[in-house]
């Protein structure tokens, strides 16, 4: 998966399916503290085990990239709060 080489796993990640992680549950939250864990069901992927720590740094990438996009539109003209704030309260004390 070209996903994790970009976020810094070599390798192949684990993959086991959903009965295999039912029944040996605490063996695969082990395994999830140090590489995501393919989940599959009925032969397709259908979700990842990840340790805590990584979670939150997945989490704090995506706020940085959000934070990143919305400067970039603030940047090129988007309104901005404060002219958001301004517009809507306009609109809002409008007569129809």
């Amino acid at each position: 998966m070209a996903i994790l080489a970009v976020l810094g796993y070599t390798g192949s990640m684990k993959t086991a399916s959903a009965t295999v992680v039912k029944n040996q549950f605490g063996q695969f939250l082990e395994a999830a503290l140090s590489q995501p864990v393919a989940i599959s069901k009925t032969g397709r992927r259908v979700a990842v085990m990840l340790g805590w720590q990584e979670y939150e740094r997945l989490a704090a990438l995506e706020d940085l990239w959000w934070a990143t996009q919305a400067a970039k539109a603030e940047k090129e003209g988007y309104l901005g709060t404060p002219a958001t704030k301004r517009f809507l309260r306009a609109k809002l004390n409008a007569k129809a």
